[in-house]
């Protein structure tokens, strides 16, 4: 669901631009689980991670894809992101599974939104803190889940694995005070991190359903509030 919003918005911004080609920034990109497919498109990817091993697995896996000459892997962060990007360079900044670890996450949000030229679209994605407070408690966990719905940071205990998690207001306040226009709010795995492997494994037309259901469900506001991760689309006023 991710992939088909964040490539609607690509086709967007080339139709708005003129140019078959757009220059995308994917911070904490890692192996390129998006970078790689943007590139298929014939857009100009530069991924920020920190990890070596992951850009070495992106630099891989866009020479397998045949998109080598357009995928660049940079090592850096979002705190130090225009030591080694360009401030307002991009079309596009993607900014999937950061945000719940910098230690500023408004600081964060500004630095992807000053990396984008004017009409830019920003696609954000972060922990939900509801999908892990109904996690918890459906694995009979409710003194973690009680914790995880009242703590700050969402988090459900000292062995939680994830720093902080963000509501559906939070992320949208976070996009919106940095100077985008929300563009659209979705709910990621509202179902699917609840629905038991087995189910889906062995049930014929499950999988399918399932996802067709995920696609359903993901614009309704009813759902936010459930859902394990949650995706913002922002676009930068031209």
């Amino acid at each position: 669901m991710v992939w088909e919003v964040l490539r609607d918005a690509l086709d967007r911004r080339v139709k708005a631009t003129g140019r078959d080609a757009l220059d995308v920034l994917d911070t904490g990109g890692g192996s390129g689980n998006f970078a790689v497919p943007a590139a298929c498109l014939g857009h100009h990817v530069t991924v920020v991670d920190p990890s070596p091993n992951a850009l070495f697995a992106l630099e891989r896996w866009a020479a397998e894809a045949g998109v080598a000459e357009r995928v660049r892997g940079v090592q850096g962060d979002v705190h130090g992101l225009f030591d080694v990007v360009e401030r307002g360079g991009f079309d596009a900044v993607l900014f999937h599974g950061v945000l719940e670890y910098v230690e500023d996450p408004a600081e964060g949000v500004r630095n992807a939104v000053e990396a984008l030229r004017p009409g830019g679209a920003l696609s954000l994605l972060a922990a939900g803190l509801g999908g892990a407070v109904l996690a918890r408690a459906l694995a009979g966990h409710f003194a973690e889940a009680r914790r995880a719905l009242g703590d700050p940071a969402g988090r459900w205990g000292e062995g939680d694995p994830t720093p902080r998690r963000f509501t559906a207001e939070q992320l949208t306040q976070l996009v919106g005070d940095s100077g985008l226009e929300i563009g659209s709010v979705h709910g990621v795995r509202v179902f699917a991190d609840l629905v038991p492997g087995v189910l889906v494994d062995t049930e014929p037309g499950a999988l399918e359903a399932l996802l067709k259901l995920e696609e359903a469900a993901a614009e309704s506001p009813a759902f936010h509030a459930v859902a394990t991760q949650l995706h913002v689309l922002g676009e930068k006023r031209g």
